[in-house]
């Protein structure tokens, strides 16, 4: 069976990766999108089981100690991990994943699986960043601060990343994101069935040659 291509987007906070995978995931419907887990409470809106797995503190940290996660991060507060398990199966299975994972987690996920693809979504400018924080209008100027000195930290493992997109325009993001996702299912390992297949039939009407 063919193994799925999983995508792993990145971004600092407010540069907009959510809103481009969620436009992604209705442009792509082939594509699944990993649902991580968290210890933090739901916002408004949001659905467990659908943005996140809400569970508690406690569980999530029984849950490191039995080696659940491929990757785990604690990012305000809050713990933020991917199921090892949940990830291996989807993707053993032909299914294409695609994970919304701040840049610890990503290189972490790098290490222990091969394969993946890695995009850094970066917003405008510094300055648009900071006006997207504040725009949100739930948050503190102390948090903010704390957000925008994260940023900047994030900002410096670009470098091995393999694709950058500058979310100047949500549409076009969301097309660049396509794009590198059909790119990338064109490559000869997701295709060597359909090539093999070509091959003998092209051999038995050659008669052999």
């Amino acid at each position: 069976m063919k193994q799925g291509l999983f995508i792993v987007v990145s971004a600092p906070s407010g540069a907009g990766k959510t809103s481009i995978c969620q436009k992604m995931l209705e442009v792509c419907p082939k594509i699944k999108f990993s649902v991580s887990h968290t210890s933090r409470k739901p916002r408004p809106k949001e659905i467990n089981g659908r943005d996140y797995h809400f569970i508690s503190r406690e569980v999530f940290k029984k849950d490191i100690k039995e080696g659940y996660f491929v990757e785990w991060v604690e990012n305000y507060g809050e713990l933020y991990g991917t199921s090892y398990k949940e990830m291996e199966n989807n993707i053993k299975r032909g299914k294409d994943l695609l994970l919304d994972v701040e840049p610890r987690g990503a290189k972490k996920i790098k290490r222990k699986l091969k394969g993946g693809v890695f995009v850094f979504v970066l917003p405008p400018s510094y300055k648009e960043l900071e006006r997207r924080l504040r725009k949100r209008g739930h948050e503190s100027g102390a948090a903010i601060k704390t957000r925008l000195a994260q940023a900047q930290c994030e900002l410096k493992e670009i470098s091995w990343y393999d694709y950058v997109i500058f979310n100047k325009d949500l549409g076009k993001a969301v097309e660049q994101l396509r794009s590198i996702y059909i790119a990338e299912k064109c490559r000869r390992r997701f295709l060597n069935e359909e090539i093999n297949n070509f091959m003998k039939n092209q051999l038995s009407k050659d008669g052999g040659y």
